[in-house]
């Protein structure tokens, strides 16, 4: 229990730092799970004792009392350490032994205070809130006053912590690697097999990357350089983008990054796909659609169209290219006779259209010539991130330029931060795997 207190903190913490848009939401139960039923059972109950309470001759404020103490430390919780004298009000109206007194008497004025509460509220909630401080003023009926007051009080909680997250972002990013790495050496204190993954990650990194440059060395009989820490590392990153999420395991040192990588491979394989897509349609073209402006911009446009669910489980691929080709097929039609240039003929229509399906296969030409090239960019984009200066774009990815370099920059920029919070466990595993071969260098 203790370890996974520490992950959760860890984790919480890093979603802070990695998500700007992070938020606090209020919990939404889900509708017509049994936890919800007996939630609304529980207050229903809770608010007819009330209201039944409050229609006694005398009325019996006991309900009414515990629910004005809870909302003076709401209140209280609200503010600032300089507000003094605000602290000093809320007390001397909601002064508890006082209403009691009065309770006792029978002159207990709950319009009165639920006017003051009102107004403190106005004075303290986000201006987001004022719409629903403005409704309260119109409720006459006690009952419904308290519950419509507690219901907003419990929003202008979720804006309090949302402020207070925005207020520490700033400190918590320069305490934040140090903060998540000292959290993991408890956690793996506690489970020393909490690395089995990242290990197992890395050894296949580096037997990856060994045999991809023995494949690609044009000299046979020559052996290939040995691997360096900083190249096997940059690797397995690039391997999170091809990664069977269905079936294997995430590494642990990137788990809670693990639907960023998710999002991240989905979007470099859709982009590997729009581009494979029209290079085989510029190339089927040639200089006729070229030199035309905004055509290329018009067909990229098309496909995207087209290809936007392309992860989803219901999407059929397949059918999504049949369906490109045979749009791209009337387009280039137009578009030639439009400029003076004979349409495609049924043959060179039907090529196309065979080509453009053809993409669906991971061994196609085309396909393995672009995917080779947008993660040769993005691997070189890490390897460039320490000079500062981004690499060339590859041949051929020009139409998704704009979108590949946003990509390389939210990769790049995960993978240094999760560098820099886990690089002595990195080093540890890596120094391990490369001690057979001599290791020119370490990252620093």
């Amino acid at each position: 229990m203790g370890a996974a207190k520490g992950v959760t903190n860890m984790a919480l913490a890093h979603e802070i730092m990695v998500n700007q848009a992070f938020q606090v939401k209020p919990v939404e139960l889900p509708e017509g799970s049994l936890e919800r039923k007996v939630k609304e059972i529980m207050q229903k109950a809770f608010w007819d004792c009330l209201e039944s309470q409050l229609k006694e001759d005398p009325p019996v404020y006991g309900h009414a009392i515990k629910l004005l103490a809870e909302i003076k430390e709401t209140l209280l919780s609200f503010l600032q350490p300089g507000q003094g004298r605000l602290h000093s009000h809320i007390e001397e109206v909601l002064d508890l032994a006082l209403i009691h007194q009065q309770a006792d008497k029978g002159a207990l004025d709950m319009g009165q205070l639920s006017h003051f509460i009102i107004g403190m509220m106005s004075s303290l909630c986000a201006p987001c809130r004022d719409e629903d401080i403005n409704k309260l003023r119109d409720i006459t009926d006690t009952v419904l006053l308290l519950k419509e007051i507690f219901s907003v009080l419990d929003m202008m909680k979720v804006d309090m912590a949302n402020f207070a997250l925005s207020s520490i972002r700033p400190y918590l990013m320069q305490q934040s690697a140090e903060y998540e790495r000292s959290k993991f050496q408890d956690f793996l204190e506690k489970q020393p097999n909490a690395l089995d993954y990242t290990e197992k990650w890395l050894e296949n990194s580096a037997r990856s990357l060994r045999e991809t440059r023995v494949t690609g060395s044009n000299n046979a009989s020559s052996d290939p350089s040995p691997l360096s820490i900083l190249d096997v590392h940059n690797y397995a990153y690039l391997l999170l983008l091809r990664w069977d999420h269905s079936s294997d395991p995430f590494p642990e040192t990137v788990l809670m990054d693990q639907v960023r990588f998710q999002k991240m491979q989905q979007e470099a394989e859709q982009l590997i796909l729009l581009s494979s897509v029209l290079l085989i349609v510029c190339t089927s073209t040639g200089e006729a659609i070229s030199g035309l402006p905004g055509f290329k911009e018009t067909l990229k446009n098309t496909v995207s169209a087209i290809l936007p669910n392309v992860h989803t489980p219901s999407f059929s691929v397949q059918e999504a290219l049949a369906t490109i080709g045979e749009k791209l097929c009337v387009d280039l039609c137009q578009c030639l006779s439009q400029h003076g240039h004979p349409p495609l003929s049924a043959e060179q229509q039907n090529t196309l259209k065979g080509q453009i399906s053809a993409t669906i296969q991971m061994d196609n030409t085309v396909r393995k010539l672009i995917d080779s090239r947008v993660r040769g960019y993005l691997l070189a984009t890490l390897e460039s991130s320490q000079h500062k200066t981004p690499p060339p774009l590859p041949g051929g990815l020009t139409p998704i330029s704009r979108e590949l370099k946003e990509l390389a920059v939210c990769f790049s920029r995960l993978v240094n931060f999760n560098k820099l919070v886990f690089s002595p466990f990195y080093q540890k595993i890596l120094h391990k795997i490369l001690a057979a071969e001599e290791v020119p260098s370490t990252e620093t």
